[in-house]
């Protein structure tokens, strides 16, 4: 076996090109692999160490372009936040409630996390008025889920087509608790609503139709919030005038990220991985258990505890897949893993179903249509659902030409399939990874022998 040959090139027009080539003989992966850290939490630690009084201290922050969009949003509302790096964040909050009026209008970027999480804070500051926008994905992503339950707060924010779209206006009002039954399971609708609950005076609850990541749960418990959760009903209901105070956060390497060596270790003949350091919230690990279900070789090692998220070591072989069924409440706990579960699939044997997954046509991209698109393109049998994709597995992979459609999660798992695909494969605009994981293509070179 030799190495793939792997090239990023960058066009005239700055967008990027990653080459993979895989060699007649096949390739094997190998090697131990750290991966950025969890964006859901390095947003959070950002937003919540901001609107804490005193100094909030982050180690292993990602430092992708989403959470540069928080950072940058944040200063602007009169936090003071260091240069952004992975071994030490210091953020000095103002205290809840004291937003300053920005001169300019807030730039979410790409980030919807940013735009949803910060328009629940936004809202909650009387007298002052806000405007906040994003890239040409997030400004054509749907904004209603936050909008509404904010209005049924009293909140006043207004928006392209029905106010349901960015770029927003928002006049801060003193807001009225509410219970709030959402009818999707969304952490970013969740957050937002607990956010706004924080300043206002009152009990402020929302209950899911399944449980959605509890970062915000963990880490609003952790600044000092009064918080209560019911786990039965999946309610979580948080007291207005809340004090925050500064915490060290110690963000854990991203499931989201690991998902594509789990996948590419498990369906790449030969290989043994071991990613470090990686974030095992029960919350997040529908992808464990989906690989599982799958067949996959897959062992959690040196599990530990770390700032009161569950993290563990994660070793993969390969092993032959096989199809199954993904649908219902596991949805929510792999909603971004669904993209690279595709992958998976096309490598198994039968055919397998992911239903319930509709919010995925809402994401960076439509990721059911782009994600079938694009494997067919090199040879797998994909077939779109309105709420997911039939995926006929045991189709052999050709290298073809495929966009990221500038979705960061499908650049990298179509990475991952050309590593399975005969000949060359070139994927458009891959410079899309950096949104959550800049140096992807660095890794893929490392691990491939």
């Amino acid at each position: 076996m030799s190495a793939a040959i792997i090239t990023l090139k960058t066009q005239e027009n700055a967008s990027q090109n990653l080459i993979i080539q895989r060699p007649p003989s096949g390739l094997s992966l190998q090697g131990r692999i750290s991966i950025p850290g969890d964006k859901s939490i390095s947003h959070r630690a950002l937003m919540l160490g901001a609107i804490a009084e005193g100094e909030t201290e982050i180690q292993g922050l990602l430092l992708g372009e989403d959470p540069r969009s928080t950072a940058h949003c944040f200063r602007a509302l009169g936090a003071e936040i260091s240069e952004l790096n992975t071994e030490l964040v210091r953020v000095k909050g103002i205290g809840l409630g004291n937003f300053q009026e920005p001169v300019d209008v807030l730039n979410a970027g790409n980030s919807g996390t940013t735009i949803r999480l910060m328009l629940g804070l936004l809202a909650s500051h009387p007298g002052r008025f806000f405007t906040v926008t994003g890239d040409d994905s997030l400004r054509s992503r749907p904004m209603s889920r936050v909008v509404k339950p904010l209005q049924q707060m009293a909140a006043e924010i207004w928006g392209r087509k029905g106010n349901t779209l960015a770029p927003l206006a928002v006049q801060g009002q003193a807001l009225k608790p509410i219970h709030y039954h959402s009818p999707i399971a969304s952490a970013q609708v969740k957050s937002c609503i607990l956010l706004a609950g924080l300043n206002t005076e009152g009990k402020t609850t929302v209950t899911e139709p399944a449980l959605s990541r509890d970062h915000s749960e963990r880490m609003l418990k952790a600044f000092g919030a009064e918080l209560s959760i019911d786990p039965e009903t999946n309610s979580v209901t948080v007291t207005g005038n809340a004090k925050l105070y500064g915490q060290k956060v110690v963000v854990p390497g991203d499931i989201s990220s690991a998902a594509f060596w789990l996948v590419a270790g498990s369906i790449v003949p030969g290989s043994e991985l071991v990613v470090e350091n990686v974030g095992v919230n029960p919350t997040r690990t529908g992808i464990l258990e989906a690989l599982a279900m799958m067949g996959a070789d897959i062992q959690l090692e040196n599990q530990r505890e770390v700032a009161g998220e569950p993290v563990a070591d994660v070793r993969v072989r390969s092993s032959q897949l096989k199809s199954c069924t993904i649908a219902g409440d596991i949805i929510p706990r792999l909603i971004d893993e669904i993209p690279i579960l595709a992958v998976a699939a096309t490598f198994a044997e039968g055919t397998t179903i992911i239903r319930d997954a509709a919010e995925l046509r809402v994401k960076e991209s439509d990721r059911i249509t782009v994600m079938a698109q694009q494997l067919n393109k090199m040879g797998g049998k994909i077939t779109e659902l309105p709420d997911g994709m039939e995926i006929t597995g045991g189709n052999a992979l050709v290298g073809a030409e495929v966009d990221s459609h500038t979705d960061h999660r499908i650049g990298m798992s179509l990475a991952i399939a050309a590593l399975n695909a005969s000949g060359t494969t070139t994927i458009h605009r891959a410079e899309a990874a950096a949104i959550s994981y800049p140096n992807f293509t660095n890794t893929l070179v490392e691990v491939c022998r």
